[in-house]
């Protein structure tokens, strides 16, 4: 399956328009999987599930570059491309009702539940990039746990790292963005 996956990336970048067809029927349930995941932790959100597959799916293939890395990399740039749409439909959202506020919610319990006013995405947003300035990696392991609700077993797999490698990552990740939207600076140690 990873094999086929690295297969159709490569043929649907080149232009191949029948391996692109086959490349979203391959991916289509797993990207389903996650949109699901992300809707349910931010159920204020414009946008439905297919709707969020369907967008992510079209700027994977047309707007970015997938490379020829595979299953881990496509799943971590599909989990970015759904971050990307979901914080553009809140600013969009937030920009139509002039401001309103969103609650910041914990990563520890985001992953269990959904706050009842969502998360700061914005906020969150922000520190990622600033988290992904400092070490892509904890940044792709937040993406993968947080936006696309996968475990850490899961998101193992997509990364091709070990467990205990991902869970002192996420110590370490979790830390960095609590700093960061409790307003706290981070030393550059």
């Amino acid at each position: 399956m990873a094999e086929e996956l690295t297969e159709l990336i490569g043929l649907a970048q080149a232009g191949d328009r029948p391996a692109a067809d086959r490349l979203f029927t391959v991916v289509y349930a797993e990207l389903r999987a996650i949109a699901g995941r992300q809707r349910q932790r931010f159920e204020g959100s414009a946008i439905g599930a297919t709707s969020l597959v369907h967008e992510s799916y079209m700027r994977l293939i047309r707007g970015m570059s997938l490379g020829s890395e595979g299953r881990a990399h496509f799943f971590a740039t599909a989990a970015r491309a759904m971050r990307q749409i979901a914080v553009d439909r809140l600013r969009a959202d937030l920009a139509a009702k002039r401001g309103g506020e969103a609650d910041i919610t914990s990563l520890d319990h985001g992953l269990e539940q959904a706050s009842e006013g969502g998360p700061d995405l914005i906020a969150l947003d922000q520190a990622l990039n600033l988290l992904e300035s400092f070490d892509p990696r904890l940044s792709r392991l937040v993406e993968l746990r947080f936006f696309a609700g996968m475990s850490l077993e899961e998101a193992g797999e997509k990364l091709g790292m070990s467990e205990r490698t991902l869970k002192r990552d996420w110590r370490k990740a979790r830390a960095f963005l609590h700093t960061q939207l409790e307003g706290v600076p981070v030393s550059e140690d």
